[in-house]
């Protein structure tokens, strides 16, 4: 299946991203950049339900097609056959896997954007060739490159964006438990001690003190947020910061976080989904990463200027730490002390910014 269709033709486009909320929120900017290039084509998303949610309502995307139901993968002829019904004209598949590059081929859609570096590759018929692993630019900037093969010339002066949008109902319920837990009217800080996995952490005893010296130094009083699976780490932060700092562990969902983010003054936690989201609410963001490339801030930091990076003082890929062993002997090199200042820091920057905005 060859592609015989010109770019400047396309009325029907599928932006294809099946794996967790971080990546899917870093490819949330291929939207608006589609929509610019594209600005009479119908576009759609293909992705997982439990990310679906923050991407509805987005003004960008026409339709979101789900990959799963009830936590299980639609079946594949399935699949092909909703595909096809749509007659998409090109599919870009950011996350490259067999299955997807297998269904965009079986759905006869012409044009087929992927990685030209698996050996599945002879299923797109137009490949980009980086190799993410190097690290070498930003997930945003890589997901943007896929857009060249459609001959969409973005210029210096596109700032990506994320549109994350907020419904009424999301921000009153966020505000209702906030008000719950004692958070009305304060200053209050984020923190976040679980990566669901997906990175060397620093330790929730760290996190923990921390706190304490965001309640004690700064005046902030700490909300420590976790996923479903996460109520231990959230457990040993609070025991760490003496009971002090406010737990809520798998009660929020996408959007309510959002809103919780916020509303807050920072957001401190590892390399996770949920920064990405605290970028997009503009919260002020201190990530901790390693130094492993392949899960380096140049690749997966904050996309923003409202933030700053620790990692550890370690070589390159150092091979102390196995990435699921916990505590990570080099994540443990980022002192406390570092991390609070550094997260003053980006506090103080943004309260100058205000001040000089104001006058």
């Amino acid at each position: 299946m060859s592609s015989n269709k010109s770019s400047s033709t396309l009325r029907r486009i599928l932006l294809v991203r099946t794996d967790r909320l971080g990546d899917v929120i870093l490819t949330l900017p291929m939207l608006p950049a589609l929509r610019h290039c594209f600005p009479d084509a119908h576009i759609a998303m293909l992705l997982r339900r439990y990310t679906g949610e923050v991407v509805e309502g987005n003004p960008f995307v026409d339709e979101l097609l789900w990959y799963d139901r009830d936590h299980t993968r639609i079946p594949f002829v399935e699949m092909v056959r909703v595909l096809r019904e749509r007659a998409f004209d090109a599919a870009i598949v950011v996350y490259p896997r067999f299955r997807l590059a297998w269904l965009m081929f079986l759905a006869g859609i012409p044009i087929r954007i992927g990685t030209g570096y698996r050996w599945y590759s002879v299923l797109f018929n137009r490949k980009t060739f980086e190799h993410r692993k190097d690290a070498k630019r930003h997930e945003v900037e890589y997901n943007l490159n896929l857009l060249n093969e459609l001959q969409c010339g973005l210029t210096e002066n596109f700032a990506p964006q994320f549109d994350i949008q907020i419904p009424s109902a999301a921000e009153a319920s966020a505000q209702a438990i906030l008000r719950q837990k004692g958070i009305v009217d304060s200053a209050f800080a984020v923190l976040h001690p679980g990566s669901g996995g997906s990175a060397r952490e620093w330790s929730p005893e760290n996190f923990g003190t921390l706190a304490l010296r965001l309640m004690d130094e700064a005046g902030m009083k700490v909300l420590v947020t976790g996923a479903a699976g996460e109520e231990e780490k959230v457990s040993r932060v609070v025991q760490a910061s003496e009971g002090r700092a406010i737990p809520t562990v798998g009660e929020l969902s996408i959007k309510e976080f959002g809103a919780v983010l916020r509303s807050a003054k920072l957001y401190v936690s590892n390399s996770t989904g949920p920064l990405h989201l605290a970028v997009a609410m503009g919260t002020p963001v201190l990530g901790l990463y390693p130094q492993h490339v392949a899960m380096s801030a140049r690749r997966w930091g904050p996309y923003t200027k409202n933030a700053a990076v620790l990692v550890p003082q370690r070589p390159l890929d150092c091979n102390v730490c196995v990435e699921t062993q916990s505590p990570c002997e080099c994540m443990a090199t980022i002192s406390v002390d570092h991390v609070f200042q550094s997260a003053m820091s980006v506090v103080n920057k943004i309260k100058q910014e205000n001040v000089g905005h104001a006058n």
